[in-house]
């Protein structure tokens, strides 16, 4: 059976000089703020429908119903928002 041929791979090369993406965004990595907000946004909407559950609908907010819910999931909502990026 015969041999295929090698191909040669394209060498690209880093020395463009240029540390950016096509769309102009850098590679830095994200201030320690990202991660920390989306955790305590995580926390706070867990925490919201916890109370909300635990407490027969009458904490946070009473005079809201089921709006607590909408408080709690949009909580957790900002946090993935925020952790699209996070770097």
């Amino acid at each position: 059976m015969p041999k295929s041929r090698v191909r040669k791979k394209k060498v690209y090369s880093t020395s463009g000089g240029s540390t950016s993406s096509a769309s102009g965004e850098s590679y830095e990595p994200s201030p320690m703020w990202v991660p920390i907000t989306a955790v305590v946004l995580i926390v706070l909407g867990i925490g919201w429908l916890t109370l909300f559950y635990l407490s027969g609908m009458a904490y946070p907010v009473a005079a809201w119903g089921y709006w607590n819910l909408a408080v709690g999931f949009s909580c957790m909502v900002a946090a993935l928002l925020v952790l699209s990026k996070w770097r």
